[in-house]
């Protein structure tokens, strides 16, 4: 849970959502519920997957935490 009148404990997750809204919601129609749930699941299969990211060293989220020393 994020500190009152703290806007940087969300700040990854604003951007995540932001992102959502410009590649995935703004840019197509949905034909139903169905449909936006499919397309969303696969956008988050690119986002966390395939999706490379320049402050991760070129690598995708998913393949940077498989590399990340475990906190014992």
């Amino acid at each position: 849970m994020s500190r009152k009148g703290n806007c940087l404990d969300n700040a990854v997750m604003e951007n995540f959502f932001g992102l959502l809204k410009s590649e995935l919601l703004y840019l197509q129609k949905f034909e139903s519920m169905e449909h936006f749930q499919l397309e969303l699941l696969d956008y988050l299969d690119y986002y966390n997957n395939r999706c490379i990211k320049t402050k991760l060293k070129g690598l995708s989220p998913a393949i940077h935490r498989q590399q990340a020393p475990s906190a014992a």
